[in-house]
């Protein structure tokens, strides 16, 4: 991703504010900006946390899981991503993959490859824990979301464990071959994607030469429906509402939701995704009236 200097400066010292004066961080907070990650058992994260006190309740979450060869580093540079979350009150949270092949940083999922690695799981139950140390949190107001490997990674943690977090934003990876047969329960899911991604396309493709064939898009979003309990195959809202196309699954079991968006675009995070993902968020998982988010 693009990096953007004038936001990273402006996070990193609101970062350093915050751990200086808040009440609401513990004193030995001195890590998680751009420059100083924090480190728990297996990996390390960054986060960020928004200007202002948190409301009863505690700060809405967005955790975001980079892409093949990234770092979480690079997430609080994303102006577009950093800054919305920042001027919407949610704290941002940027782990780490783990080095893997070739020095490069990645994320210990399901694509066919038999691996004793890291359990990414407890890794992410670390992160959330350590930071709810630091700050207050609503563990109720939880979002997942990624991009690429990162978004794969979430289609992989929704699948195994759809109540560890209220809702999953997937952009641009989904399922690795074998597909899952089945997932465990019901979840509230929206996945982008873009048209001419071709990096992961919507029929998904063979990469390298180690046997790792992502899945297709459509094949994957039928496992969620079967997880969904969704009534019928073809979605009950679609349209298009300038260069996207929506489609959602409504007719499904209570409390789940399932949405897809097709942007134009090759593989990246499109301008605007984060306001849209926070958006539906708030629609499917209600904002308490006490613990009203700032604008």
């Amino acid at each position: 991703m693009r990096a953007y200097q004038p936001k990273l400066v402006a996070l990193f010292v609101m970062a350093l504010a915050l751990l200086a004066g808040a009440g609401s961080l513990t004193a030995d907070a001195r890590c998680g900006g751009v420059e100083a990650a924090c480190v728990v058992a297996g990996g390390t994260y960054h986060v960020v946390v928004p200007q202002g006190p948190a409301k009863p309740g505690g700060y809405p979450v967005m955790i975001f899981l980079h892409g093949w060869s990234s770092a979480g580093a690079a997430i609080l540079q994303h102006p577009d991503l950093a800054s919305t979350l920042e001027r919407r009150g949610y704290v941002l949270i940027a782990p780490d993959g783990a080095i893997r092949h070739h020095g490069r940083r990645d994320w210990n999922l399901r694509d066919g490859q038999q691996r004793a690695e890291r359990d990414e799981v407890a890794f992410l139950e670390a992160v959330i824990e350590d930071v709810g140390r630091r700050v207050s949190i609503d563990r109720g107001r939880m979002l997942l979301a990624g991009f690429s490997r990162g978004g794969s990674m979430v289609w992989d943690i929704a699948c195994r464990s759809p109540g560890m977090f209220a809702a999953y934003a997937p952009v641009g990876g989904g399922f690795w071959l074998p597909l899952p047969t089945g997932c465990a329960g019901p979840v509230r899911l929206f996945h982008t994607h873009a048209w001419e991604d071709p990096t992961f396309p919507l029929e998904g493709r063979t990469v390298g030469d180690r046997g790792l064939v992502q899945g297709d898009l459509f094949a994957g979003l039928a496992i969620w429906r079967r997880a969904n309990a969704c009534r019928t195959e073809p979605p009950q809202e679609r349209r298009m509402a300038g260069d996207t196309l929506w489609r959602a699954w409504t007719a499904c079991a209570a409390g789940s939701d399932l949405r897809l968006a097709i942007v134009s675009g090759g593989h990246a995070v499109p301008v605007g995704w984060a306001a849209r993902a926070l958006d539906w968020l708030e629609r499917v998982v209600p904002i308490p009236s006490h613990a009203a988010v700032l604008r």
